[in-house]
């Protein structure tokens, strides 16, 4: 009996123990939830490599009945279209993160302070577009008529730069872990306010810096809307503009070939479309897949503190 006392944990340690049955469903649990998540990318990879006449003859399958690369060799064969814009979309994508990040962090640092005279009316003002919505006819009469953004880079990346939610989160975040004695001891100090920022508060604040970075880097990354709206030169499309534009191609030829002659009908058949559509989907998931562990550590740490109180 004095052994099994022995082997207790003691203090708050003993609240945190876990039997070997829990800790079984637990990890069952995982396991099922990790497997819902890959699952569904494996078995589109495995699409997106199966040939077509077997996709058409036995559907979707987790094992294919024959393998083929011609998705990806049709995307290939694009040639310079794509590598421009998956350049346009690189470039949209820093820029765009870069930028929404350091106007998000001045925002909510300035909003953060209490000392600050018009903190409580420019939080309404950041706060009030969550609830109301100008509207996308409003949106787009500014920033075409009176931003004159229209088939200019910038109309991918300004009207997505600093959102409410963002804002509202790093004021949180800069409230509660930059205490008010830190900034007056820099203040007597005799630095800058610029000063405090660069060289104090930003060196203390990655992980809501990243969890913000993150973010708009998936905004930035899988946005086609704006394309859409704001752009009409080829020569300024991001890529997942130009594969969902290739996609509604793709749709509109298969509806065309449909009530078209032998030789439409001989030529769509040896098109990839599903294996193509595939294709696309893996080369805008990966990217952002591979980008996601290096932000996760500071994600997960920066959205928890920074979501604590309003």
């Amino acid at each position: 009996m004095s052994a099994y006392l022995k082997n207790e944990p003691e203090g708050i340690a003993k609240f945190n123990r876990i039997g070997t049955v829990s800790n079984v469903l637990f990890n069952l649990m995982f396991i099922v939830l990790s497997l819902t998540a890959v699952l569904p990318v494996v078995f589109v990879f495995i699409i997106s490599v199966s040939k077509e006449s077997a996709i058409q003859e036995f559907g979707y399958r987790l094992i294919p009945r024959e393998f083929s690369w011609a998705g990806y060799i049709y995307l290939i064969e694009q040639g310079g279209v794509l590598l421009r814009t998956l350049a346009n979309s690189l470039v949209v994508t820093v820029s765009g993160t870069v930028i929404g990040v350091l106007l998000t962090a001045l925002i909510g640092y300035a909003l953060s302070r209490q000392d600050y005279k018009l903190q409580k009316f420019f939080s309404w003002v950041v706060f009030v577009p969550m609830i109301f919505n100008g509207g996308l006819v409003a949106q787009y009469v500014v920033n075409t008529q009176m931003l004159m953004l229209k088939n200019t880079v910038w109309a991918l990346i300004l009207p997505m730069c600093v959102t409410s939610f963002n804002v509202i989160v790093t004021k949180t975040f800069f409230r509660l872990t930059i205490p008010d004695s830190l900034i007056e001891s820099a203040k007597i100090d005799g630095a800058s306010q610029f000063g405090i920022f660069a060289r104090i508060v930003l060196p203390l604040s990655l992980p809501v810096l990243a969890t913000i970075g993150l973010f708009l880097t998936f905004a930035y990354w899988n946005d086609w809307w704006l394309s859409m709206l704001y752009i009409d030169d080829p020569n300024l499309y991001t890529l997942q503009y130009f594969l969902n534009k290739l996609m509604a191609d793709i749709t509109m030829l298969s509806k065309m070939a449909a009530t078209g002659n032998a030789s439409q009908l001989e030529l769509l058949a040896q098109m990839p479309k599903e294996s193509a559509r595939m294709a696309v989907a893996m080369v805008i998931v990966i990217p952002i897949a591979c980008a996601y562990p290096y932000f996760q550590k500071y994600f997960i740490s920066g959205l928890t503190v920074g979501a604590v109180k309003g």
